[in-house]
């Protein structure tokens, strides 16, 4: 089958404004963008920031496609709100995070919280898993950045991992910029904070012979 796939702002302009793809009879959104992959590597490291959408509507990556849809991979919006806010099971890249938001402001702080190998009681732990309530996490998500804008106008990019996590990966990455350290440092702080209170999204440590939840805000 024959869709046409097309890329907006600083993905065009690494890929192309729109290209016609053929793809096997059931192919999904995912395979539409491996395909557009290969032919222009540089967007590679911009698939965790990336929204899709089919038919003018927002999709999913696992949607599947039909003879003649349009699917665009649209990058973060900016202005209005937070930079770039979301949840993703792949790696994080916290360079392009750091590098999206430095072109605005001079002062950056990076928090990264790493899935470490062992618990707070010393068990050694194999790897971390994160459940999460996907529809309602990306708007609280949003609202936690969007409110360490406005109250110590800062720039905010948050991405927080779910699924499985390997040892030593970055869970969670924050991201602030500002004028002035203070307000990156403060802003940074409060993103983290809010978001051990109010994310819904639960951390199991997994270990040799089990399991445990992690206790909330841990």
């Amino acid at each position: 089958m024959r869709i046409t796939a097309r890329c907006f702002a600083s993905l065009r302009e690494l890929a192309a404004d729109r290209v016609l793809l053929d793809l096997a009879d059931g192919a999904q959104v995912t395979d539409a963008w491996a395909d557009l992959e290969g032919r222009f590597a540089a967007i590679a490291p911009h698939r965790p920031y990336v929204r899709v959408a089919r038919n003018g509507a927002y999709a999913q990556w696992d949607d599947r496609l039909v003879n003649g849809d349009e699917v665009a991979f649209l990058p973060p919006v900016s202005g209005g709100g937070p930079s770039l806010v979301g949840l993703t099971e792949d790696p994080i890249d916290v360079d392009a995070l750091q590098a999206i938001v430095a072109r605005r402001h001079g002062a950056v702080v990076t928090f990264i919280g790493r899935a470490r190998d062992h618990s707070d009681d010393g068990r050694a732990v194999t790897e971390l898993e994160y459940e999460v309530y996907p529809e309602m996490a990306a708007s609280v998500l949003d609202q936690i950045a969007g409110d360490a804008e406005r109250q110590f106008g800062c720039v905010v990019a948050v991405m927080h991992r779910v699924g499985v996590v390997a040892l030593g990966d970055a869970a969670v990455v924050i991201v602030t910029a500002a004028g002035h350290r203070a307000a990156a440092y403060d802003g940074n702080r409060y993103v983290i904070e809010a978001i051990k209170e109010r994310l819904p999204i639960w951390k199991r440590e997994r270990f040799a012979d089990g399991s445990e939840w992690k206790r909330p805000g841990a």
